[in-house]
């Protein structure tokens, strides 16, 4: 359940990156208009909700860090 969480926020903080980017192309010179802002607002959120599933996921040990050279 949580690695499906995890790549959610994944996919949404990509859909809010592209979104932001959209925006600033087509916003360009307009001094009102605050799309781009909020874009990369959800996006700084959507991070920090990654970021701490993560940590989250780490601390419960539903999250592994194994490396195949180390055994």
């Amino acid at each position: 359940m949580l690695k499906i969480l995890i790549i959610v926020v994944v996919v949404l903080l990509l859909i809010s990156l592209g979104a932001s980017l959209v925006f600033l192309l087509i916003d360009q010179g307009k001094t009102d208009s605050k799309r781009t802002v909020y874009a990369l607002g959800a996006r700084v959120t959507f991070a920090v909700i990654l970021i701490l599933l993560v940590i989250y996921g780490l601390y419960t040990g539903e999250l592994g860090n194994s490396v195949p050279w180390q055994r």
